[in-house]
């Protein structure tokens, strides 16, 4: 039996900067993952609501992947991972911490609350599109998501 189509993937940007937000859309653009869908959080406790679909977002989907930036208001990245890892149900959506800290103890402590890669953002937008673009290549063309 033939598989179905495939489904675009699904994203949650979890970003408190509008400039770094809209520099991770125009990457994925870049790279073609369109049509991937991207929901956007701007703090770690909007983050939380949409993964345990709370308030407004009782009825959001579940993202493929999450994209995570660690120094977030409202909620530390490092708190919204604990939970996401820490639920039966949430812990197998792959996390990829986006953060600019380069800190061994922060890449130590995301990985050992589960994240399944780190990414450190350059300053520069061209090194940011092509470590995007590596990243990108992984989680969309070598991780397979289910059908639609």
């Amino acid at each position: 039996m033939a598989a179905g189509p495939r489904r675009p993937p699904r994203i949650l940007l979890v970003e408190d900067d509008a400039a770094d937000r809209e520099l991770t859309r125009r990457a994925l653009e870049a790279e073609g993952t369109a049509p991937a869908v991207l929901d956007e959080a701007a703090d770690g406790e909007e983050a939380l609501d949409r993964l345990f679909r709370r308030g407004p977002f009782a009825a959001a989907p579940r993202p493929d992947l999450v994209l995570l930036d660690l120094n977030l208001p409202r909620a530390s990245g490092k708190g919204v991972l604990a939970a996401l890892k820490g639920d039966p149900e949430l812990r197998r959506i792959p996390v990829v911490v986006l953060t600019t800290s380069a800190r061994p103890r922060d890449i130590q402590e995301s990985y050992a609350l589960g994240c399944n890669s780190y990414l450190v953002k350059p300053l520069d937008a061209h090194q940011f599109f092509r470590s995007f673009r590596a990243l990108a290549r992984y989680w969309f063309t070598t991780v397979a998501l289910p059908d639609a």
